[in-house]
This record gives structure tokens, sequence and C-alpha cells, in this order.
């Protein structure tokens, strides 16, 4: 079964949430498929990781780049997984079909927004009567990940 983790976004943005994350999972050798709703979204994302941190650099592309199967991040709103992935990000409330082709799922959800959180809570249910591991991260005051379930 895929491990998913919730990130509860309180503090920061996704925007800058995000790449730390997906430092992490180039960091490990991993690929990841981040699945958005809209290509503007898309375009937004791509913009975001070129420009977040002038010393840092995260390898991605999206389908207006091409060699999908190259790129050790990919952006995208299709299902499909070109550059076999073996870490899910879903962002804006996006959900997948076939989870059981990735290791890890990490779901970004905006804690400000209400009905953002009910339909984290609703996702949450429908994983763990799947079977899947579920965790739980909310950022602290300092921006940090703290692990709360």
């Amino acid at each position: 079964m895929t491990d998913i983790s919730f990130y509860h976004l309180q503090r920061q943005p996704l925007e800058r949430a995000l790449p730390k994350l997906l430092e992490r999972v180039v960091a490990s050798s991993m690929k990841a498929l981040v699945l958005a709703d809209n290509e503007e979204r898309v375009g937004m994302l791509n913009s975001t990781l070129w420009t977040y941190d002038q010393d840092s650099f995260l390898p991605h592309g999206s389908g207006k780049d091409g060699d999908a199967e190259l790129q050790p991040i990919y952006l995208t709103v299709e299902e499909d997984n070109p550059n076999r992935a073996n870490v899910l990000v879903l962002v804006d409330g996006g959900q997948h079909k076939d989870l059981a082709q990735f290791d890890r799922c990490l779901d970004m959800f905006d804690g400000n927004d209400q009905d953002a959180v009910a339909q984290a809570r609703t996702r949450w249910k429908a994983y763990q009567d799947a079977g899947h591991e579920v965790t739980y991260w909310q950022q602290s005051d300092a921006g940090k990940w703290e692990k709360k379930a």
C-alpha cells in the first residue's frame, strides 16, 4: 500500500512549502509527479520551482518541456506517470485513481480554507478505509513540519 502524508499548510503557502518537500524527494534519489488541477497552476508551479531560491536548483519539467521520462520532478494535470515517479504530490485537492504505482503520496492542502480542510478530512478517511498508512503533518510557528498523527 502507498504511504500517504497529509501536509496541512498554515504558515506558508504552497509556493514556499512545495519546493522544500521536493528538495527532500530529489535528495533521496526519488522522482516526483506533481498533479495540479489546471495548466495555469502547472505554469505557476513551474515558475516557482525555477525562482524560489537563487542558491538552489530543482530539476523539473512539464509537458511543454518534453522528455517527461527524464524529469526527476514532473508537473502535470494528467494522471499518467511518464517519469516513472515513486512519489505523487497532490495539490489543490487533487486525487489520483491509481495510488498503487507510487510508494508515497504527499497530499498538500490549504489549512486556511475550510472547504479544503473538509475535503482533506474526507480523503483521509477514504485512504484509511482503503488500508493505506496515513500520517498528518502540520506546520509549526517557525514553518517546520511536525508529525501530529
